[in-house]
């Protein structure tokens, strides 16, 4: 989600694609290298891409998918509002996660 008025992007990243650190990412138990490989590089491009937006004087901010489905996901207000309060701020990169 591009948002030029706050010079401001959003990615709802899935958390097993992504390699999150959370309840929903599990390494699959079959071709574990072609995995290892293919997240560990989805994980570097993230950073990458997110570190050149910066550079460019975009804001980034991840939410996440634990963040918004599951027994641990936040209410949809507060996500929304999670946002609403970062998009008025002056922090370059902010994520949203599950609840602990």
């Amino acid at each position: 989600i591009v948002l030029p008025k706050y010079h401001a992007v959003i990615f709802v990243n899935g958390c097993f694609w992504h390699g999150h650190d959370c309840h929903f990412f599990k390494w699959p138990e079959t071709r574990q290298e072609f995995w290892r490989n293919k997240i560990g590089r989805t994980k570097e491009r993230d950073l990458e891409n997110t570190d050149r937006l910066n550079q460019s004087g975009w804001r980034v901010m991840t939410v996440w998918e634990c963040a918004l489905r599951g027994k641990k996901s936040q209410h949809i207000d507060s996500v929304v509002d999670s946002i609403i309060k970062w998009l008025h701020s002056d922090r370059k990169k902010s994520a949203i996660t599950s609840k602990n």
